[in-house]
């Protein structure tokens, strides 16, 4: 049976019960479903006692599965990741736990393959086709948006190569103001953030 997706849960907000793998037990009117995340926001939710998740349901012949984004435009970027033959849902939340958004969008815009394949299971040709059928269906962003994405990449790569997560990087980089645009100055100050 062919995948496909069912629209009737649109968002699920309730209490955290828990934390299993790569998935957030969410308890909503005494259920409790079982929502799968990306590694970013399995970070940001952590420590929070109530959550709201923008919802997709994934319908396979043998499973029903919800994967949950804390915005709709990251509901929106893994609906198109997994139009894409070749790119499932855990692929999908795999590409969303090493870049965001804005960051993803300027790569398909510039056609730079790269960040795609730092994802395992996806390849040069799988990278290419993602940018190639989704090059018309982003939104293209503007020239000082790429480079923040990207000097913003270039820093969350530095820091994850110095052993701190992603999610670590990423929140050490909120806090670095946004005049300062070079990425060796950016890293020193993420590095100084993490250190508080």
């Amino acid at each position: 049976m062919k995948l496909k997706a069912i629209h009737m849960i649109a968002q699920l907000e309730g209490k955290i019960a828990g934390i299993k793998g790569n998935a957030v037990i969410l308890m909503v009117g005494g259920v409790g479903y079982r929502v799968a995340v990306s590694a970013y926001t399995l970070g940001k939710v952590a420590g929070q006692e109530q959550v709201l998740f923008y919802i997709h349901t994934h319908v396979r012949e043998d499973m029903l599965a919800l994967y949950g984004f804390l915005n709709e435009e990251e509901l929106a970027m893994f609906e198109l990741l997994i139009s894409i033959s070749g790119i499932g849902p855990r692929v999908a939340l795999s590409i969303l736990s090493i870049a965001d958004v804005k960051t993803i969008c300027t790569a398909i815009v510039n056609k730079d393959p790269s960040i795609l394949t730092r994802v395992s299971g996806v390849g040069k040709k799988t990278a290419e086709r993602v940018i190639v059928e989704l090059q018309n269906k982003v939104d293209a962003v503007n020239i000082e948006d790429q480079a923040t994405a990207l000097s913003g990449q270039d820093t969350i790569l530095a820091l994850t190569s110095l052993g701190y997560s992603v999610t670590e990087a990423r929140e050490a980089l909120k806090l670095v103001p946004a005049d300062i645009t070079d990425v060796s100055l950016r890293i020193r100050q993420a590095l100084k953030n993490l250190g508080k």
